[in-house]
């Protein structure tokens, strides 16, 4: 293989964002409690740098390195996404840091390695680039789990974390091996182009499909692979739950998209069928659970496996309609799930770490700017007009009306009204019921900036869906 400078440019952002985070390691080495703020400057400006690399380096299709990474207009949208995400995270997640005493440079260097694995995983069009891309992911992941030495839930829940996801990699890494046994190759193209001659046994194809499609539905938390993700969003700290319960989903759609359409297209109906199983359990017991739940950590925690049902619909409807739609509808929740966290976030103060329902008493009281935003962001969760959240279900409704689902709609549709329920019992707890905690919140300028802007963006994208979803769908176009 000869390389040349052109062959470089289309992993230019992926270039940027290494070089970022080996700066931000060494720079935060000769830095001191007083000038550590350097290190969240520093990682805010990473993540700039690699979306303006990012803007200026699109162009048209291309496939580089022997056919192991692509470079697309899905990639670099969900490139843009995963980087915005994850800018609010450490926006929110500076001053709860500092209150909690763990503000240490090595969340932001985590932080932007595992931006640095979402980013290989959406432009991996290689079995062996994508596992590599997750594996980099994973493990800053594990790391930052367990990120609050001092706490014995937090220790516990990276243990967790690390044992099932291990599980879950080996079984995503096994369903590989026995595609590369059938086909001899590793390329999503060629592999595809195998399983369409027909001469391998289906019997083979099939079960190798079942240990991935384990793998993709552990990666996104869907039931019956859900069982991580209440105990890991509970016992880390906010900021990482934070992190882990937005930015990661959008990885995890470019972890299904490459692997279920770019490299096993031909085994649609069989996966399709498989799919669709996973996304109405995971409506009905995320939905279900998340009515018992008080601990609201837990509660968002089952949300997201609700959610994660109704991304699946838009693989399941299998055009790029539904493609589009999906994409639309992870980006969107990654953006919620940001800013509710976020609102968690901002009020826990030093040795008390807000992650009950009743934590949330009174928070109209207490600041009605926040209360607001939060309030935004649980109707957009909830799925309730003119906020995104409605127009992002409705997009992948229609997708999978399209194909004659009607069914599978229904089941949605029927799940989520059971859902909006926890939605609005949290806005009423914020709004009529009586603060047990008195003492007022302090907001960074920088969060306070950046909750607006999300928490806004939740009815301005509602007022004008077409923008985003446009971008989402002509993408696939």
């Amino acid at each position: 293989m000869q390389f040349e400078m052109s062959t470089f440019i289309p992993v230019m952002p992926e270039i940027v964002m290494l070089v970022a985070a080996c700066v931000v390691l060494i720079v935060d080495l000769f830095l001191t409690e007083r000038t550590r703020l350097v290190t969240y400057a520093l990682s805010l400006a990473a993540l700039v740098v690699t979306g303006a690399t990012i803007i200026a380096t699109a162009g048209d299709p291309v496939v580089s390195f022997e056919g192991s990474f692509v470079r697309d207009a899905v990639a670099d949208v969900m490139k843009i996404g995963i980087l915005t995400v994850t800018g609010f995270a450490m926006v929110y997640a500076k001053d709860y840091l500092v209150q909690q005493g763990i503000y240490r440079g090595e969340y932001y260097t985590l932080a932007l390695f595992s931006v640095l694995g979402m980013m290989i995983m959406s432009s991996a069009y290689n079995f062996i680039t994508i596992y590599l891309g997750l594996e980099l992911l994973a493990l800053s992941m594990y790391a930052l789990v367990a990120f609050n030495r001092d706490s014995m839930g937090g220790a516990e829940a990276a243990m967790k974390y690390f044992v099932l996801g291990a599980l879950a990699s080996g079984l995503l890494l096994y369903g590989i091996s026995l595609f590369y046994g059938a086909t001899g190759s590793l390329s999503f193209a060629e592999v595809s182009a195998a399983i369409v001659k027909g001469n391998i046994q289906e019997d083979i194809l099939v079960f190798g499909l079942v240990f991935i499609i384990m793998g993709v539905g552990f990666k996104f938390g869907a039931v019956p692979f859900h069982m991580w993700v209440p105990d890991v969003y509970h016992g880390a700290p906010t900021a990482v739950t934070m992190l882990l319960g937005s930015a990661p989903k959008i990885a995890a759609f470019a972890l299904t998209l490459r692997l279920l359409v770019d490299g096993l297209a031909p085994l649609f109906t069989q996966w399709q069928e498989m799919l669709m199983i996973l996304a109405v359990i995971s409506l009905g017991i995320g939905n279900l659970v998340a009515i018992a739940q008080h601990n609201i950590k837990r509660m968002l925690a089952y949300s997201t496996i609700s959610h994660v049902g109704f991304i699946f619909l838009g693989f399941i409807a299998g055009t790029d309609d539904g493609y589009g739609a999906a994409l639309f509808y992870t980006v969107v929740y990654a953006l919620t799930a940001a800013g509710g966290f976020g609102v968690l976030a901002m009020i826990s103060r030093r040795g008390f770490d807000a992650e009950n329902l009743d934590d949330l008493k009174g928070l109209n009281e207490r600041s009605g700017w926040l209360a607001a935003m939060m309030a935004l962001i649980l109707f957009s969760m909830a799925g309730v007009p003119p906020t995104v959240g409605f127009f992002a279900k409705w997009f992948v409704l229609e997708s999978i009306i399209r194909v004659d689902l009607v069914w599978l709609a229904l089941v949605a549709v029927f799940f989520s009204v059971i859902g909006a329920f926890y939605y609005l019992r949290a806005i009423k707890t914020m709004y009529f019921d009586k603060p047990i905690d008195d003492q007022p919140l302090e907001i960074s300028a920088d969060s306070h900036v950046a909750m607006s802007i999300n928490g806004v963006s939740m009815l301005v994208l509602g007022m004008f869906p077409t923008a985003l979803y446009t971008v989402c769908r002509a993408a696939f176009g």
